[in-house]
């Protein structure tokens, strides 16, 4: 028998400061009999009060209005079997007769994006937009749903004879997409593959392409790396970008794209060994084999996305531009202009003024060679004075 054990807590003194909340008279519920409850300025409901008249002006009774109209758009949604989760982008498409005749045994063949009903979002769909597509299929096509509205002699047949007469193949169809696509690893497979991609990649435009005025470019080949994209490994990817890109935008575009890190693999065609058998060798062939020809695509891929980028490069018009502007740098480097105006000295002019500033130094040291040559011979002539001029006041004093 369970006990009780009582903890005696003791709760924390009030701040000093705290003062009790005022009443308001908005109420939350009809009155109480032990009174009316206040709006008190704490909690959600307090957050909702302050929504509402804060920002859009509304009271409590607009918020009951727009609660009760939720509630009744929910509920008319469900009666219509569907729920109010389902404005992913998740739509009913249409179903062919080649669709719903599909044979789960060739499972390999199937397109499992239509057989969900995500023809239009494909490898853009979330995990979520595939379990509510999954969902809504099961609800459609569920083998005991279908039994179940079919008229009353039918199911009493059913029940005499003991068999089943629904055809729940394409059931079996949408329970192998669901299992594919929502699991990470499958799904990159199958979307490797994808058959929608592939009937688009035999468009694609040919490498025989040799003139500028035979395509759109930019109308042709932006769609075509757009698509190819979602097989990087690095993202984002870089766009073909405008006519106006800038040199360094173009050289980066071409440069990620030469060294494209695809992680696009080929495993779904893989050839199954063959049931029943037990034979190693068998197995150890085909998987040699399967892996011999997923080397072989995969070459196969990368030449082909070699050869786009080739003829888009081949045929981009920027290059041209970008060509002409490296000229044109060039040519106006060799006249000499530079951006401020001013004019450099050419190599002819440089050597000149060169010749000129040497003879001019070697006239000036000649000069000064002339000037000095000369002041030694002026000391030299006032020395010999000098000694003159003492010899003879020497020559006077002896005659005296």
């Amino acid at each position: 028998m369970a006990t009780v054990q009582t903890l005696n807590l003791l709760a924390p003194p009030l701040h000093p400061d705290y003062t009790p909340p005022t009443a308001s008279g908005s109420r939350l519920s009809p009155p109480h009999p032990a009174g009316h409850r206040t709006l008190l300025p704490v909690g959600p409901a307090y957050l909702n009060h302050l929504k509402l008249s804060l920002k859009h002006a509304h009271d409590f009774d607009a918020l009951d209005k727009h609660l009760e109209e939720e509630q009744q758009k929910k509920l008319a949604l469900e009666a219509n079997g569907t729920s109010a989760e389902d404005d992913l982008g998740v739509g009913d498409e249409p179903e062919s007769d080649e669709l719903l005749n599909l044979d789960p045994k060739e499972w390999k063949k199937h397109d499992y994006y239509a057989v969900l009903g995500l023809s239009d979002l494909r490898w853009r769909a979330t995990p979520e937009q595939i379990k509510i597509a999954h969902r809504k299929k099961v609800l459609k096509h569920h083998p005991d749903k279908k039994v179940s509205s079919a008229p009353s002699s039918t199911n009493n047949l059913l029940q005499f004879t003991g068999t089943n007469t629904n055809d729940d193949a394409f059931f079996k169809c949408i329970s192998k997409a669901h299992e594919v696509l929502s699991h990470p690893e499958k799904r990159r497979q199958f979307d490797s593959v994808d058959p929608q991609f592939i009937e688009w990649e035999e468009d694609l435009p040919s490498t025989s392409i040799k003139s500028k005025k035979e395509v759109d470019f930019f109308k042709t080949f932006t769609p075509i790396f757009a698509e190819y994209s979602r097989f990087s490994r690095v993202q984002p990817v870089p766009g073909l970008g405008k006519v106006d890109a800038t040199k360094a935008e173009v050289e980066g575009f071409y440069d990620f794209w030469y060294n494209f890190d695809s992680w696009r693999s080929f495993e779904w065609w893989d050839k199954e060994v063959n049931e029943g058998s037990d034979n190693r060798d068998d197995k150890r062939y085909t998987e040699k084999k399967n892996k011999s020809e997923r080397a072989r695509r995969k070459k196969e891929d990368t030449a082909k996305l070699r050869g786009l980028v080739d003829l888009t490069l081949g045929l981009d018009p920027r290059i041209k531009r970008i060509k002409q502007e490296e000229k044109e740098a060039r040519e106006a480097k060799k006249r000499g202009s530079t951006p401020g105006g001013t004019v450099k000295k050419t190599k002819q002019q440089e050597e000149e003024e060169k010749k000129k500033a040497e003879e001019e130094a070697r006239k000036k040291e000649e000069e000064d060679k002339v000037a000095k040559a000369e002041a030694k011979k002026a000391k030299a002539a006032a020395a010999n004075a000098a000694k003159k001029a003492r010899r003879a006041a020497r020559a006077a004093e002896g005659g005296a």
